[in-house]
């Protein structure tokens, strides 16, 4: 899995022209699955994710998580993340995994966040999404469980 994380100060998503997710201070999640990934891979980055110190603590130095500022998470499936970009000017996608894989553990990596009891929203899965975000910072990271960096 792939995960583009940003700290933002709110965003939202919508489908259709209707917000079906919406968040304040936290976390926005681009999430990539690749036809590889397990739900080991979605643990190690849950885990990960909720403990990352990128918060400003009253010093102003990165020391508290998404939990420590009981923020909200907004999670936003992405295969395009996945993309084969090396031969060629078009992108492939045939490693990111196929709806009947995808759908599953996406829905398995929301509920592990949402056992954190942090707020937790979401768009649909597979469609047509217009994401909005004031990206604060801005502090933004990309997560891999492949490499595990």
């Amino acid at each position: 899995m792939k995960i583009v994380i940003q700290r933002v100060s709110e965003s939202y998503v919508k489908v259709d022209g209707s917000i079906v997710g919406e968040i304040g201070k936290g976390l926005m999640l681009l999430i990539g699955i690749d036809e590889n990934d397990t739900e080991a891979d979605a643990d190690w980055l849950v885990q990960k994710i909720l403990n990352l110190r990128i918060f400003g603590d009253d010093e102003g130095k990165l020391n508290l998580s998404v939990q420590d500022i009981k923020g909200e998470i907004l999670c936003i499936s992405q295969f395009t993340l996945i993309a084969d970009y090396k031969k060629g000017n078009r992108p492939s996608f045939i490693k990111a995994a196929k709806p009947d894989q995808a759908i599953p553990l996406f829905d398995y990596f929301k509920k592990e966040i949402s056992k954190s009891g942090l707020k937790t929203e979401s768009g649909i899965f597979g469609a047509d999404m217009k994401v909005s975000l004031i990206n604060d910072g801005p502090v933004t990271i990309v997560m891999d469980s492949v490499t595990k960096a």
